[in-house]
């Protein structure tokens, strides 16, 4: 069991005012089985004149904002703490094709197209080599979140949150983004149930060295119905998720759970955003 402090800091800064913004955020961490967010919350400078949560169709905590006072800079803080117990990892020992063909109703909408996966031959073609028949499902899986790994280079600013699973392919790199997006079509495309998920990953300092502040980062990966439960890969990093990784949301790809999106009105033609994300392990008792 690990307890994070998680702060989660957004800042905008734009060369002209901007006389109202609206926002939509994915920035507090669900609660499930694995995972308890005790508190969390979501602030706003300047302050926002409106500001409400609600859950949104696929059970992830969402954030809607309206700041009316004109602005040249707008901060967007998310603080939580989060208690991860991540040690049950289902055995995934189902062939793939039985799996496909037992899918419970709840978990059907996730093997369906979505806005920014269509069904694409070529993804199909790239996940044929894991899925031989009769495989364990588990096992299928984690050698497409293996291929994926080994196949791709990680370049930061090498892809936009537009970029598609096709600009992957062919350029050969990508972000952790792009490759939840790329494992949970490959899935789809043999007819098994895949969300993406979204959240954060505990980066540790090397040993001796003191961990930085600010440096841990937004994640992505994906989940698969294995028959028993949903089963968490990462394919940045080709690992079972564990208690380093806490989880915000989860949607059927990147456009149902961004960290935020928004509305402005403003005559400023450039603005710049920094982000920073700080993961803090607090002592237990």
């Amino acid at each position: 069991m690990t307890v994070y402090r998680v702060t989660h800091k957004t800042s905008y800064t734009y060369e002209d005012d901007v006389t109202t913004s609206f926002g939509r955020a994915h920035l507090l961490p669900r609660t499930q089985p694995d995972q308890h967010c005790a508190d969390a919350e979501v602030t706003l400078e300047p302050g926002a004149d409106e500001l409400r949560e609600h859950t949104d169709a696929f059970g992830n905590r969402s954030t809607y904002f309206c700041v009316r006072s004109p602005h040249r800079e707008l901060t967007v803080l998310a603080r939580s703490t989060v208690t991860v117990d991540r040690v049950a990892v289902p055995a995934a020992l189902r062939p793939w094709e039985e799996v496909r063909d037992t899918v419970p109703l709840d978990a059907r909408p996730y093997r369906l197209p979505s806005p920014r996966l269509p069904v694409q031959p070529e993804v199909a073609a790239y996940a044929a080599p894991s899925f031989t028949p009769g495989r364990p499902l588990g096992e299928a899986a984690a050698d497409l979140c293996r291929r994926i790994h080994d196949d791709f280079d990680y370049v930061s600013g090498s892809t936009t949150v537009r970029s598609t699973v096709t600009d992957l392919l062919t350029g050969g790199e990508g972000v952790c983004q792009d490759f939840a997006h790329l494992a949970v079509a490959g899935l789809r495309s043999r007819g098994l149930p895949a969300k993406y998920v979204s959240g954060y990953l505990e980066t540790l300092p090397p040993p001796g060295k003191p961990k930085l502040r600010g440096v841990d980062a937004s994640h992505a990966w994906f989940s698969v119905w294995t028959g028993d439960g949903w089963l968490d890969l990462d394919p940045t990093n080709d690992r079972v998720v564990d208690e380093q990784f806490v989880v915000l949301a989860h949607g059927r790809d990147y456009g149902d759970v961004p960290p935020l999106k928004g509305v402005i009105f403003t005559d400023s033609a450039k603005s710049v955003m920094a982000v920073s994300v700080d993961m803090e392990r607090l002592p237990q008792g």
